[in-house]
Protein backbone atom coordinates (compact mmCIF):
# COMPACT_ATOMS: atom_id res chain seq x y z
CA UNK A 1 0.00 0.00 0.00
CA UNK A 2 1.32 3.59 -1.16
CA UNK A 3 0.76 6.31 0.95
CA UNK A 4 1.07 10.11 0.32
CA UNK A 5 2.63 12.54 2.90
CA UNK A 6 2.89 16.08 3.35
CA UNK A 7 5.22 17.48 6.58
CA UNK A 8 6.01 19.95 8.16
CA UNK A 9 8.41 21.33 10.93
CA UNK A 10 9.38 24.45 12.68
CA UNK A 11 10.28 26.55 15.83
CA UNK A 12 9.79 29.73 16.67
CA UNK A 13 13.22 31.51 17.56
CA UNK A 14 15.11 28.54 15.93
CA UNK A 15 15.80 26.86 18.29
CA UNK A 16 12.71 27.37 20.54
CA UNK A 17 9.39 26.51 20.88
CA UNK A 18 8.95 24.08 17.87
CA UNK A 19 6.48 21.47 16.48
CA UNK A 20 5.85 18.89 13.61
CA UNK A 21 2.53 18.19 11.65
CA UNK A 22 2.07 15.66 8.93
CA UNK A 23 -1.05 14.78 6.83
CA UNK A 24 -1.18 11.34 5.14
CA UNK A 25 -3.35 10.26 2.37
CA UNK A 26 -3.93 7.29 1.15
CA UNK A 27 -3.75 5.89 -2.94
CA UNK A 28 -7.17 7.58 -3.54
CA UNK A 29 -6.39 10.56 -1.45
CA UNK A 30 -8.38 10.27 1.60
CA UNK A 31 -6.98 11.65 4.92
CA UNK A 32 -5.98 8.17 6.15
CA UNK A 33 -4.36 10.25 9.24
CA UNK A 34 -2.84 13.57 10.48
CA UNK A 35 0.09 14.52 13.06
CA UNK A 36 0.33 17.84 14.93
CA UNK A 37 3.08 17.61 17.89
CA UNK A 38 4.91 19.70 20.07
CA UNK A 39 8.48 19.19 20.52
CA UNK A 40 9.49 21.18 23.14
CA UNK A 41 12.61 23.72 22.05
CA UNK A 42 14.22 22.54 18.63
CA UNK A 43 15.64 24.52 15.61
CA UNK A 44 13.58 24.24 12.34
CA UNK A 45 15.94 21.36 10.87
CA UNK A 46 15.37 18.93 13.45
CA UNK A 47 11.64 19.42 13.79
CA UNK A 48 11.39 19.00 9.69
CA UNK A 49 12.70 15.60 10.54
CA UNK A 50 11.20 14.48 13.57
CA UNK A 51 7.98 15.33 11.12
CA UNK A 52 8.78 12.95 8.65
CA UNK A 53 9.77 10.17 11.00
CA UNK A 54 6.91 10.70 12.69
CA UNK A 55 5.05 10.31 9.63
CA UNK A 56 7.19 7.43 8.61
CA UNK A 57 6.56 5.39 12.02
CA UNK A 58 2.25 6.33 11.43
CA UNK A 59 2.62 4.77 7.49
CA UNK A 60 4.77 1.84 9.11
CA UNK A 61 1.75 1.45 11.43
CA UNK A 62 -0.52 1.72 8.68
CA UNK A 63 0.70 -1.33 6.71
CA UNK A 64 1.88 0.96 4.13
CA UNK A 65 5.06 -0.19 1.81
CA UNK A 66 5.68 2.67 0.03
CA UNK A 67 5.84 6.55 0.86
CA UNK A 68 5.81 9.56 -1.55
CA UNK A 69 6.71 12.28 1.03
CA UNK A 70 6.40 16.04 0.29
CA UNK A 71 8.26 18.63 2.28
CA UNK A 72 9.19 22.35 1.63
CA UNK A 73 12.06 21.94 3.47
CA UNK A 74 15.18 21.74 0.69
CA UNK A 75 17.82 21.04 2.50
CA UNK A 76 15.76 18.28 4.44
CA UNK A 77 15.06 16.57 0.98
CA UNK A 78 18.80 16.86 -0.14
CA UNK A 79 19.80 15.29 2.67
CA UNK A 80 17.52 12.61 2.59
CA UNK A 81 18.08 11.96 -1.40
CA UNK A 82 21.73 11.53 -0.11
CA UNK A 83 22.75 14.67 -2.59
CA UNK A 84 24.29 16.90 0.40
CA UNK A 85 25.95 15.66 3.65
CA UNK A 86 24.26 16.11 6.85
CA UNK A 87 26.77 17.85 8.92
CA UNK A 88 25.23 19.09 11.30
CA UNK A 89 26.00 17.12 14.80
CA UNK A 90 22.28 17.30 15.81
CA UNK A 91 20.55 16.12 12.66
CA UNK A 92 22.87 13.29 11.66
CA UNK A 93 21.16 10.75 14.67
CA UNK A 94 17.98 12.05 13.35
CA UNK A 95 19.04 11.14 10.13
CA UNK A 96 20.38 7.70 10.90
CA UNK A 97 16.99 7.07 12.78
CA UNK A 98 15.43 7.76 9.44
CA UNK A 99 17.66 5.74 7.42
CA UNK A 100 16.98 2.55 9.88
CA UNK A 101 12.86 3.00 9.42
CA UNK A 102 13.60 3.57 6.21
CA UNK A 103 14.50 -0.13 5.55
CA UNK A 104 11.52 -1.18 6.53
CA UNK A 105 9.74 -0.18 2.84
CA UNK A 106 9.81 -1.13 -0.36
CA UNK A 107 10.19 2.67 -1.48
CA UNK A 108 10.18 5.87 -0.25
CA UNK A 109 10.48 9.02 -2.69
CA UNK A 110 11.08 12.44 -1.10
CA UNK A 111 9.96 15.98 -3.20
CA UNK A 112 10.72 19.38 -2.49
CA UNK A 113 7.85 21.58 -2.84
CA UNK A 114 6.69 25.48 -2.54
CA UNK A 115 5.61 26.32 1.55
CA UNK A 116 1.89 27.48 -0.51
CA UNK A 117 1.31 23.76 -1.48
CA UNK A 118 2.53 22.42 2.22
CA UNK A 119 -0.26 24.20 3.78
CA UNK A 120 -2.33 21.42 5.86
CA UNK A 121 1.31 19.93 7.39
CA UNK A 122 2.00 23.66 7.84
CA UNK A 123 -1.00 24.24 9.69
CA UNK A 124 -0.99 21.37 11.66
CA UNK A 125 2.43 22.57 12.89
CA UNK A 126 1.80 25.49 14.29
CA UNK A 127 -1.50 24.36 16.07
CA UNK A 128 1.05 22.44 18.22
CA UNK A 129 3.19 25.23 18.89
CA UNK A 130 0.16 27.58 19.77
CA UNK A 131 -1.13 25.29 22.10
CA UNK A 132 1.92 24.89 23.80
CA UNK A 133 2.18 28.27 24.06
CA UNK A 134 -0.74 29.27 25.49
Amino acid sequence: MKLIIYTDGGARGNPGPAGIGAVIYDEKGRVAAEISRFLGVATNNQAEYRAVIAATEKALELGADELDFFLDSELVVKQLKHEYKVKNKDLAPLFLSLHNLSLKFKKIRYTHIPRERNERADSLANEAMDGATR
